[in-house]
């Protein structure tokens, strides 16, 4: 994503808030490292890693002063892409990497939004795809930010095993009793019936998550990422003083910059596509 970016014309930051990410696959701009180690924490307090992780998050919060101190000479001129571990915990269950989203952009004023990945091969599992959508409708509840649920590795998901229904019954997330009658060929998923049938209705009571998809060796698919984060975060408005009308017409329409053509256009200027890796960061 961070090369893509640049592919665009954006000078982008990478702040990895991850404690447990000591073999960074890019380069970051900040590290949480600076501040606090895993490694350390566990050895220190005697905690495994998800207490450490916890502990990591409850520290980073209190010295958020620290991180701020890091961001303000980046603030006028990149665009920044955060890091955070992937212990689902900390985003809706407990309220400290919540708590540093919420204060950076108070004292900072910016405007962030949370984008979740999810491995699309949950699709291919009835129970998993269930769990990962309650995940997602909870982690959105509870962050309370513009927020775009991802299914990556889109290019791998037949790997796992064919699927139920076509890919857009798993991103629309409409009519989820068709899931049922899959979910009843397990003995496993059959004993909790009443249970999945109770969490399927309250996730289209509720009628927020849907997903898009990831492939992340594909211009394309990252360039139709990026259009969607940049309405959610309102940078497509950057720059632009018109009325609310002028605002919601731009929000609707076709963009007049082409994402795909650009990264196109300048990739002559990266050494080849091996570049794109697997990380999606």
């Amino acid at each position: 994503m961070s090369q893509f970016l640049k592919l665009i014309g954006r000078k982008v930051a990478v702040i990895n808030l991850d404690p447990a990410n000591d073999s960074l696959p890019y380069e970051s701009a900040i590290n949480i490292e600076d501040l606090i180690k895993l490694s350390d924490v566990m050895k220190e307090h005697s905690l495994g890693p998800n207490g450490g992780l916890v502990y990591c998050m409850d520290y980073l919060e209190k010295n958020i002063d620290w991180l701020q101190s890091k961001l303000e000479p980046l603030l006028k001129d990149h665009y920044l892409l955060f890091d955070f571990p992937g212990q689902v915990e900390l985003f809706f269950l407990h309220s400290n990497a919540k708590n540093v989203v919420m204060k950076l952009i108070k004292k900072l004023n910016l405007r962030l939004s949370a984008v979740h990945l999810v491995d699309a091969h949950l699709c291919s599992d009835p129970g998993k795809y269930v769990s990962a959508l309650l995940l997602s409708l909870s982690t959105m509840l509870h962050l309370e930010l513009p927020h775009i649920n991802v299914l990556s590795k889109i290019d791998l998901i037949e790997s796992y095993g064919k699927l139920a229904f076509n890919l857009h019954f798993y991103t629309d997330v409409q009519d989820l009793s068709y899931l049922q009658h899959h979910l009843d060929q397990d003995p496993r998923s059959a004993k909790y019936r009443k249970l999945t049938k109770e969490l399927c209705d309250v996730i289209e009571d509720f009628s927020l998550v849907n997903f898009t998809t990831l492939d992340i060796q594909d211009k394309e698919s990252v360039g139709n990422l990026v259009k969607l984060i940049d309405k959610s975060n309102g940078y497509i408005f950057a720059g632009i003083d018109a009325s609310a009308v002028e605002f919601s017409k731009i929000a609707v329409r076709q963009v007049d910059w082409d994402y795909y053509r650009a990264a196109a256009v300048q990739e002559k200027y990266m050494k080849d596509d091996e570049n794109f890796d697997d990380d999606d960061d």
